[in-house]
């Protein structure tokens, strides 16, 4: 197959692709579904909380733990998304992330007040982590594998998200304390 061909081939499977995304939307997790309305507390309930928890004196700082751990977890689950390790059945919108409650609101919230509450109270970091890490992994996305929410496929498990969640977190955290020796350094 030749360059161009390869190009429209991929083009028109996408826009099938786009199309079906949005009929099953439509059918199974629309603006009618109790899926729809969990998805979207999914999003705004933690936003909520991280508003009114935040300490305002760090607030960039755990932000930019906050929204490496976004970045994270969200190229992350691009790739198990698509290679269909980890399939996310309800979303917000067909066109968007599926896991954009999770990775924009509830994990990153979640790390964010657990990174505060350690650094503010000098507790260890790396213990608490790898509790809340275990509480996501075991405890949440089984949940969410009992409600039909997600599946799992090709081997993926709890215990891949746990090592997933702890390998995420770790970089974040590693990166926001660079960033803040930098700007340390610089004052």
């Amino acid at each position: 197959m030749k360059f161009q061909e390869y190009w429209t081939l991929i083009y028109e499977t996408d826009e099938k692709l786009n199309s079906t995304l949005i009929e099953y939307w439509k059918q199974y997790s629309y603006f009618d579904t109790w899926q729809f309305w969990f998805v979207a507390a999914m999003l705004v309930v933690p936003l909520i909380i991280l508003f009114l928890s935040i300490d305002r004196t760090r607030i960039f700082e755990i932000l930019f733990f906050g929204f490496t751990v976004h970045m994270l977890w969200g190229y992350t689950d691009t790739i198990l998304g698509s290679t269909s390790h980890f399939v996310h059945h309800y979303f917000l919108l067909p066109l968007l992330p599926f896991a954009l409650s999770l990775n924009a609101a509830v994990l990153p919230v979640g790390f964010m007040l657990v990174y505060q509450y350690c650094v503010n109270h000098n507790k260890n970091y790396y213990l608490y982590i790898a509790i809340a890490s275990a509480i996501f992994a075991f405890g949440f996305a089984t949940l969410e594998k009992y409600m039909g929410l997600i599946s799992f496929n090709k081997g993926m498990n709890q215990f891949y998200v746990f090592l997933i969640d702890m390998g995420i977190v770790l970089i974040a955290y590693w990166l926001t304390r660079f960033i803040m020796r930098l700007k340390e350094s610089n004052d």
